[in-house]
């Protein structure tokens, strides 16, 4: 294993790392642009060309004097460092990747994040693990320069939706650009960049400009059933939100969030032969069938969508099943859609007599509707700007940890993991090309000050 990436040497083949150069990041009252921005221009100009010679300066300098003029200056040495440090990062995802951790397997889900703690611990972090029935969660925090402005958090999961033996017939593999294999997407590579942000930070003796807490939840997979009342914990006084999964597949990050709630349908019914006494019995699984119906007839409400993922019951043919059970998606783009539907189902009642139904939420998350404005990506995308990246963001269909600040009117941004596609799927990689970039863009997040995310009322 390589339990840090701080000072790791770049790939082979890469470009010379430049000679280490100090890098001053100006400091700003807090939700506030500096006083000059001719200033901040200069800075951003200044320390680009330090890193990357008069050509680069000019560049840098002409961006920053225009739409990024309001912002702190940003060292473009960000940008070269975080190319000689994209090759240590691809094999920190590598590694971490052929660590197996499916949800619900808690010894590998502890080993895994003890070496997640190790590694974030070599970037100057402090690390402790949180106790959870199905293995441990992690909580990590990275001192800042003001250490009395609020927190930034950061969300991210160590569970995969992979069994143990996936990398038996798909080990992780590098080709064409690309690395694949079993939660290289989601989200080991996103756990790997972020690590890699706060090595850059480290290794030009830099820190981020407020406290950062990263939370990574062992269950995220399954709902976050207990992972959440860690994240909801370190919500309070938190200035924004960044999430760890990856962006949409074309680099965008992902701005809203569509609501999710897994439920478990449980019918009991009354075993019989089902050749001599059929009429003593009462089928669990013929009323399991016909609530699937009705069910579905609720999820073609407006604003909702219905995936039955899994389905059991009975033992066998020659008896009148006595239990069976439905293990239901649901997804929803409003939050009336989500509270319609889950009242609905909440109250079904049985179609024949002798039968029970129960409905069970096994985990449950807010829909996370669009923010207009937006004045956190507003920022980001001024940040890439300056980096020499085009970001945008847009909605996402999935639904993760980052639901639940989104919901709330907290300031938050997903999709700062690795780029790629297939989460989920045998085709899941990452574009080795795009780690850098990636690098690079969240190590200036963390060093900058943020402008005003929210009116003065709010909060």
């Amino acid at each position: 294993m390589s339990p840090q990436i701080v000072g790791s040497p770049a790939a082979s083949g890469a470009a010379a790392e430049p000679d280490r150069v100090p890098v001053t990041v100006p400091a700003a009252p807090d939700g506030e642009a500096p006083t000059s921005a001719s200033a901040a221009a200069s800075a951003a100009t200044a320390a680009a060309g330090a890193a990357a010679g008069p050509a680069a300066a000019s560049a840098a300098g002409a961006v920053a004097s225009g739409t990024t003029a309001a912002l702190p200056g940003l060292p473009q040495a960000l940008s070269a460092r975080a190319r000689t440090l994209a090759g240590a990062v691809r094999r920190r995802c590598a590694d971490l990747a052929r660590i197996e951790s499916p949800s619900g397997d808690a010894p590998r889900l502890d080993a895994l994040a003890e070496e997640l703690a190790a590694g974030f611990r070599a970037t100057g972090a402090t690390a402790r693990r949180e106790p959870g029935p199905a293995g441990d969660h992690l909580v990590i925090e990275w001192p800042g320069r003001d250490e009395s402005l609020p927190h930034l958090l950061v969300v991210g999961h160590h569970d995969t939706v992979w069994p143990v033996g996936t990398l038996a017939d798909w080990p992780v593999a590098e080709h064409d650009g690309r690395l694949t294999g079993p939660g290289v997407v989601d989200m080991k590579g996103g756990l790997a960049v972020l690590e890699g942000a706060l090595a850059l930070l480290a290794d030009l003796e830099q820190r981020p400009h407020r406290s950062v807490r990263l939370v990574v939840v062992s269950d995220e997979e399954v709902g976050s059933p207990d992972g959440r009342r860690l994240v909801e914990r370190q919500l309070r006084g938190a200035a924004a939100v960044l999430g760890l999964e990856p962006p949409h597949p074309d680099g965008r990050l992902k701005t809203a969030r569509r609501g999710s709630t897994r439920v478990r349908l449980t019918v009991t019914g009354r075993e019989a032969h089902a050749g001599n006494d059929a009429h003593d019995g009462v089928s669990a699984v013929d009323e399991l069938v016909d609530q699937l119906v009705l069910v579905r007839g609720l999820a073609g409400q407006p604003g909702t969508e219905l995936n039955a993922g899994r389905i059991s019951g009975g033992s066998r043919a020659n008896v009148v099943a006595g239990r069976a059970e439905a293990e239901l998606g649901l997804r929803f783009s409003t939050v009336e859609a989500q509270r319609r539907t889950l009242d609905n189902l909440a109250r079904l009642t049985a179609l024949r007599p002798g039968a029970r139904v129960r409905t069970e939420v096994l985990s449950s998350r807010p829909a996370w509707p669009e923010r207009t404005g937006n004045p956190l990506l507003r920022h980001v995308r001024l940040l890439a700007a300056v980096l020499g990246q085009q970001l945008d963001g847009a909605p996402a269909g999935g639904a993760g940890d980052t639901n639940l600040p989104g919901s709330r009117g907290l300031p938050t941004l997903d999709g700062f993991g690795a780029v790629g596609a297939g989460a989920h799927a045998r085709h899941e990689y990452i574009r080795l090309d795009q780690l850098a970039p990636r690098i690079a863009l969240l190590a200036a997040l963390l060093a900058v000050p943020l402008p005003r995310l929210r009116d003065r009322g709010e909060g």
